[in-house]
């Protein structure tokens, strides 16, 4: 229990000490890893002192320890400075002092300390520069320089063994790790900068995604809006109208009742009908706004309608309908153009037999309309408020609507819309 606990304060402490730094921040990444550097020039050189002390005598005693002490300390200080201090363009005097005092510690101690120092002042360089040719020409300054400090070291303590061979000999374990350094710095560093680069690009995903999101909210509430302001423009142009037309027609019955019963009772039944579709376009406007989709093709759809049209009315519609998927849009449209030409045809032409048909054709849609009702001159025909919003509306759509009539020969209605997919 006391070892657990002993474990949870020591990661406690190292969370602490390390938690502080975000290594995702290139800046304090490398602020961390300067001060990881100093931390060990201080190490490194209390090692080499604790070395000295226990090899007083044989090192040279009381001269070399004090150069060590001197040497040390100038390190100490010119990496200080050159780390936290000093800017880019002052920092190449502080290398060539550091260079100086690693090769003084060769003559002053031995081992892997000398190797060491290189290699924290190589570290130091390689956080600085992303570029491959540049570290590697940094790698091979400091390796002729170590190999240059190695043999100076020979020539002055062993001069009578001094030779090319004992130069490479001493100094090949020293390369060797100077060596597997820069190539694991470079690994390590390259694997850095990709994890760099992933993190920032997954911020940015981050960031667009939720820009994403508020504009796709955005659009779905403006979405929305435009389909109710559309839905109530629709309820306002076509029912509206409806509503209007049958006041219009039982007023007019009312009036002839008794001189033309049998005018009388063809505007009651043409205003009974045009009552039905308001009150189916009413019931569809009501469905979409809710959300309510109906699970009816287009073909039942159309075939519904006509049954509306001629249950109780006296009237003959025959026709050719398609199966077809089209929009919603569309599917409205047809339906109100249908339930629109029906209503016209029995108010102004008193029609009682029509032929209607749609089909594909040429990838477009093909609606025709035709009636047996009286008809009127082409010169002479108006287009109302009925005709012209479904026109509008064809033309919203992609496609055309066009009419014609003649005295006596009825009316006919072609409306043209591209298939879903075709501009």
């Amino acid at each position: 229990m006391n070892k657990k606990r002993d474990e949870n304060k020591l990661r406690a402490y190292f969370l602490k000490l390390f938690g502080k730094w975000n290594v995702r921040d290139e800046k304090q990444f490398e602020h961390f890893a300067k001060w990881l550097i100093y931390v060990c020039y201080i190490v490194m050189e209390a090692f080499i002192i604790l070395e000295h002390i226990y090899y007083f005598d044989e090192r040279g005693g009381w001269s070399t320890f004090i150069v060590l002490i001197v040497v040390g300390g100038i390190l100490l200080l010119s990496e200080a400075l050159k780390l936290f201090v000093v800017q880019e363009k002052g920092k190449p005097v502080f290398y060539v002092v550091a260079v100086v005092a690693a090769v003084c510690c060769m003559f002053a101690t031995s081992g892997v300390y000398p190797v060491v120092i290189f290699m924290l002042a190589l570290t130091e360089m390689y956080l600085r520069t992303w570029r491959l040719r540049t570290a590697l020409s940094l790698f091979i300054t400091a390796a002729i320089l170590y190999l240059g400090g190695q043999m100076l070291q020979i020539f002055v303590y062993y001069p009578d063994r001094f030779s090319w061979y004992q130069v490479f000999s001493q100094s090949l374990v020293g390369m060797f790790a100077l060596a597997v350094h820069f190539v694991g710095a470079q690994i390590a560093m390259a694997f850095y900068r990709q994890y760099l680069k992933l993190n920032q690009t997954l911020k940015q995903l981050d960031e667009s995604k939720k820009e994403l999101e508020k504009a796709y909210a955005v659009v779905a509430e403006v979405t929305a809006l435009e389909e109710r302001q559309r839905i109530a423009k629709e309820i306002h142009d076509t029912a509206g109208h409806s509503i209007t037309t049958v006041i219009m027609q039982t007023e007019s019955a009312k009036r002839m009742i008794e001189n033309n019963p049998a005018e009388a009772k063809s505007k009651i039944v043409a205003a009974n009908l045009q009552a039905r579709h308001a009150l189916e376009e009413l019931r569809d406007s009501v469905h979409l706004l809710s959300g309510v989709k109906e699970n009816q093709t287009l073909k039942i759809a159309l075939e519904n309608i006509i049954h509306e049209s001629t249950d109780g009315t006296g009237i003959t519609i025959r026709s050719h309908i398609e199966e077809m998927d089209v929009s919603q849009a569309k599917f409205r449209f047809l339906c109100n153009t249908l339930k629109e030409g029906i209503s016209n045809g029995l108010r102004h032409g008193n029609a009682t037999a029509f032929w209607f048909e749609c089909r594909k054709q040429d990838n477009k849609i093909y609606f025709l309309l035709s009636d047996n009702g009286t008809g009127v001159k082409a010169e002479t025909l108006q287009v109302g408020f009925g005709l012209s919003s479904m026109r509008e509306r064809a033309l919203s759509l992609g496609g055309a609507l066009t009419f014609s009539s003649e005295k006596g020969e009825g009316f006919e209605l072609t409306l043209t819309l591209p298939t879903d997919g075709e501009n």
